[in-house]
């Protein structure tokens, strides 16, 4: 069994944060049993707002932010197991080409919209038997 990654103290929650970031497609191994599905269930998009993946627990589903060094709009419709109790976006993007041009970097976020922790953590409660998303759920009903 995998252990969960580092927990990482949440950052406050502010407009205005700096974030690592990192970038996943559809095509990579551990994600292709979902295939281009988020975690919501809806299609990952990369078009006007593009899919991103992140902790519930500190960027409920739903959430909007805009990436300031490139002005891109993303939502949190995904998570995943390396980014619970972290403090990292992941960003989808459609080619495997794209993610790694992407790679790993720290950039400045906007929220311009806040998810519901509350609708988040009801999503969660089927899949409430995996370590990463029991992570979630715990530090949701702390925070909030």
């Amino acid at each position: 069994m995998r252990s969960l990654p580092p927990y990482e103290k949440p950052l406050a929650r502010t407009r205005f944060q700096t974030v690592r970031t990192t970038a996943y497609t559809h095509s990579e191994r551990d994600h292709r049993r979902y295939g281009a599905l988020s975690a919501l269930g809806t299609r990952l998009r990369y078009d006007k707002i593009h899919s991103i993946a992140a902790d519930w627990a500190r960027w409920p589903a739903g959430t909007i932010l805009r990436i300031q060094e490139t002005g891109e709009l993303c939502q949190v419709d995904d998570y995943g197991w390396a980014l619970a109790g972290r403090n990292t976006i992941d960003l989808y993007k459609p080619s495997r080409k794209e993610m790694c041009r992407w790679g790993v970097r720290r950039v400045h976020i906007e929220v311009l919209q806040w998810g519901d922790p509350w609708a988040s953590y009801k999503r969660l409660k089927p899949m409430r038997n995996y370590r990463h998303v029991k992570r979630m759920m715990k530090e949701i009903k702390e925070f909030y």
